[in-house]
């Protein structure tokens, strides 16, 4: 053999040792990056559940029975200030981009193509808001285009599950499939924002013949039609399934158990119903339960599968909801109502507490003390760059900017990104239901202090949230320094990304930004 020849073998013998040392690293490297399941309930109120978040206990807390959160909890670390947006697909879109709502513009929620879903007003023109949701690619109107996270995590070597409700986009466009946006498991999700029935005797919206009689119908669960499984039960069954395969893969996983539960319609779920009415809840606050208990099962179950499969101690789980508890009219007129959201005020598309503060709860074993608490606050979009700080992806490029903050510091007790941090929610739309702070205003938090203005009326209130957590006392009145140092950081918030506000009708005008009052 001559010497070039000798030189090749031996390069491509040591080229070959280091490939495969390479790709062995990369395995291990692969086995160490954990596990993230997100589960994120849809409507739950900060109070429907047996963990108390507030400093003490309240009736809810003791008529609901959430035994996995508290499970959850006494692993992880509790967030008392976790805030979402008033609306579900706001907070949903918000989530997958990683921006502010006031940025994506997608206000009020979102259904069919090119169809508002705004109640109109006869005094106010509201803006010409996204109502098509959010995509990963051009070419949609009345949407905004983003980079997903989950298709980061997915191109870093992550398997990518989605399970249960989407909400992304509206019908018949591109980012109302799960898989557009990274998913390689699409399991029931769409474009609606809520579910027909929970009751497999309805075939989950479906007719006999399969069609859909409700835009709501939940598609992919033929399967459980007529079986009496309750649709929180079947897509836990589904995500376990999913679970199971992604375990013979050899690389991480990334699961998005994004459950209807508990969104309206209120259904009997009788695994746990009757329960609740010997507890003495009236037929509605019992079926409300059961809906509360069946999603706390399909926790503990998702945590019994981590178990058994020696997956719970590389395994993040990150419990939260959208918005806040359904607690506005008309749901209390057509006997709807179920809760109160107490201590907080109102509730649903609401910009008061009640509406967008939530339950949340992270496990992460060896970097997240067990049962600890964390009262500073953090805003949805922030779930965006620390969930790919968690699985260890760096230098990502997005096409949209960011406004999502790493709550790193917060779980590992290194620092405190709120302080001093403005947090924004602008809602220039009128939506379907009518309470207390719901409907054309916007808010801003910082530190201590969070005002709220309203667009048509130009009234602004002023809370101390520490102080005043049910925002019972206006105390603009003998602040209006606050005020006014709030109101300008608002407006030019409100300006810089590209915010919307409505206008009057009867002079063509815009409403004034909060800093122009």
């Amino acid at each position: 053999m001559n010497k070039k020849l000798l030189v090749s073998f031996v390069l491509a013998s040591l080229t070959g040792i280091s490939t495969q040392a390479k790709e062995k690293m990369s395995s291990e490297t692969t086995q160490q990056r954990p596990n993230i399941i997100l589960f994120m309930v849809d409507d739950m109120g900060w109070q429907d559940t047996s963990l108390p978040f507030w400093t003490q206990k309240t009736h809810y807390n003791e008529a609901y029975e959430t035994p996995n959160m508290e499970r959850l909890a006494q692993k992880g670390m509790m967030f008392t200030q976790a805030y979402a947006c008033n609306i579900s697909s706001a907070t949903r879109c918000s989530l997958i981009t990683g921006v502010n709502n006031a940025r994506h513009r997608v206000t009020n929620w979102t259904l069919e193509r090119d169809k508002t879903t705004d109640r109109q007003s006869e005094t106010v023109q509201l803006p010409d808001w996204n109502y098509n949701g959010v995509s990963q690619v051009e070419g949609t109107p009345n949407t905004f285009v983003g980079t997903s996270f989950v298709d980061l995590l997915r191109q870093s070597g992550y398997h990518t599950i989605h399970c249960g409700k989407a909400h992304f986009g509206s019908i018949d466009t591109p980012g109302e499939n799960p898989n557009h946006w990274g998913f390689e498991v699409n399991i029931a999700g769409h474009a609606a924002g809520g579910l027909a029935t929970y009751l497999s005797e309805k075939n989950y919206g479906h007719k006999r013949d399969g069609q859909p009689y409700s835009l709501m119908a939940i598609p992919g669960l033929e399967n459980y039609w007529g079986t009496g499984v309750f649709a929180t039960e079947a897509l836990t069954r589904e995500a376990i399934k999913a679970l199971d395969k992604a375990k013979k893969y050899n690389q991480p996983f990334y699961l998005y158990m994004s459950h209807y539960a508990i969104h309206i319609p209120i259904d009997k779920d009788m695994r746990f119903y009757p329960k609740y009415l010997k507890k003495g809840l009236t037929e509605k606050e019992a079926a409300y339960a059961s809906l509360i208990e069946g999603m706390d099962k399909s926790l503990g179950d998702l945590m019994d599968w981590l178990d058994k499969n020696d997956e719970a101690d590389n395994t993040i789980i990150i419990f939260m909801s959208d918005n806040g508890g359904l607690a506005s009219e008309p749901a209390w007129r057509d006997g709807e109502l179920h809760t109160q959201n107490y201590p907080l005020n109102s509730g649903k598309g609401s910009l008061y507490e009640g509406g967008i503060r939530e339950p949340m709860i992270v496990k992460w074993p060896g970097v997240v003390s067990p049962g600890t608490r964390c009262d500073k606050y953090l805003m949805i979009e922030d779930f965006y760059p620390t969930i790919l700080e968690m699985a260890g992806v760096q230098n990502y490029r997005t096409v949209q900017p960011l406004d999502g903050t790493s709550f790193m510091p917060l779980l590992k007790g290194t620092g405190d990104p709120s302080k001093g941090r403005a947090i924004v929610w602008n809602f220039p739309n009128i939506w379907g239901n009518n309470g207390p702070g719901i409907n054309l205003n916007c808010s801003i938090r910082k530190d201590e202090w969070k005002l709220v203005y309203y667009y048509e009326t130009g009234k602004k209130e002023l809370f101390n949230i520490p102080e005043d957590i049910g925002e019972k006392h206006d105390v603009a009145a003998q602040h209006p320094d606050i005020v006014k140092r709030l109101s300008k950081e608002l407006g030019t918030y409100l300006r810089n990304v590209g915010g919307q506000r409505p206008g009057f009708k009867a002079t063509n005008k815009p409403c004034p930004w909060p800093d122009e009052v």
